[in-house]
């Protein structure tokens, strides 16, 4: 069962001895920015379609709209603002009709981590360095020059695994704080019989989103406390060597952070130094209540992101099939 961490269980020394542990710099050659994504084989892609049986879809993604997390609780992200340029109003009023061509149009304008999302392997640094030692500074006012999210467009796709560990644990949703374990995702993988291979897109469900959606209130869910991810989950990544991991948090890994002396410590060193991608966001509920009703918790995951030149992450519209 998840619990709560105390203060002082991890420190810098640990993070960094954790880091140099997991660093995988250099596995795929100088020149990677993919990371992870490079553990998925063209037969490993072929095996998960096959995993369409029924060929039921799931969105696991937040609709874009005013309505979203943001609450100016983390940086500078907003909820998608969205404007029409042109409108049925103006079609039916007559104003476009010296064009002799009636339309709408419209524009969005967003943070591209502010909903459902991929983290680019340009967004974390660790001191002064990204993802296969490249220099931090190659992310300038331009964008990321390396490790931006567009290199990752056509490595999205494979097979996927839900470890819903909220409903191992016997609840509508881990309470904030609760930190998930290296043993928990082991014992939850167990109970639901799907053995975590590598090349797997992850998904580990709270039932955070999902409860905050039923009641109506987003509180402090975009950059306050929230259940996640242990940092000691940096090792059992690595050495499952799976291809991404994603939550229906805001963050994936547990807040308060089990210290103080880093601010999100897990993303130092499962980013910048496994090169792993990470979603946030995610909608599971209605795939969590599927999985539970078949007993089946794998299936093909198809989620490309919108490849923005130089992106430190990208919004996207992740799709499980079964």
């Amino acid at each position: 069962m998840p619990r709560h961490y105390s203060e002082g269980k991890l420190d810098m020394k640990i993070l960094r001895e954790t880091a140099e542990k997991c660093k995988n710099w250099g596995r795929w050659g100088p020149d990677d920015e993919a990371g992870t994504l490079n553990f998925i084989t063209p037969e490993d892609v072929i095996a998960a379609a096959k995993l369409i049986r029924r060929g039921k879809q799931f969105s696991l993604g937040l609709n874009f709209d005013k309505n979203g997390p943001q609450r100016a609780l983390w940086g500078n992200r907003f909820n998608p603002i969205h404007t029409m340029l042109a409108t049925g109003t103006d079609a039916v009023a007559g104003n476009q009709d010296d064009g002799k061509f009636r339309y709408a149009d419209d524009m969005v304008s967003l943070p591209l981590q502010c909903g459902t999302q991929w983290d680019a392997l340009g967004h974390i640094f660790y001191d002064d360095k990204m993802w296969n030692g490249y220099d931090a500074r190659l992310v300038d006012t331009n964008g990321a020059q390396k490790n931006g999210i567009e290199k990752v467009k056509d490595r999205m796709a494979g097979r996927g695994i839900l470890l819903d560990v909220a409903k191992h644990a016997g609840v509508e949703s881990l309470d904030d704080g609760m930190a998930i374990t290296n043993a928990d995702l082991n014992e939850t993988a167990e109970a639901q019989g799907v053995e975590v291979r590598r090349g797997d897109f992850v998904i580990v469900r709270t039932g955070m989103l999902g409860q905050r959606q039923r009641a109506g209130d987003w509180g402090g869910y975009a950059g306050g406390d929230a259940p996640g991810l242990a940092f000691e989950t940096a090792e059992w990544i690595y050495e499952k060597e799976i291809a991404a991991i994603c939550c229906d948090t805001w963050g994936c890994e547990v807040r308060p952070n089990e210290t103080t002396d880093a601010q999100q410590p897990w993303h130092w060193v499962v980013i910048p130094m496994i090169g792993i991608t990470m979603g946030e966001i995610f909608v599971v509920d209605e795939l969590a209540d599927d999985c539970a009703e078949d007993g089946v918790y794998e299936f093909f995951f198809c989620a490309p992101p919108i490849p923005v030149t130089g992106g430190c992450g990208s919004p996207l519209n992740p799709i499980a099939i079964k």
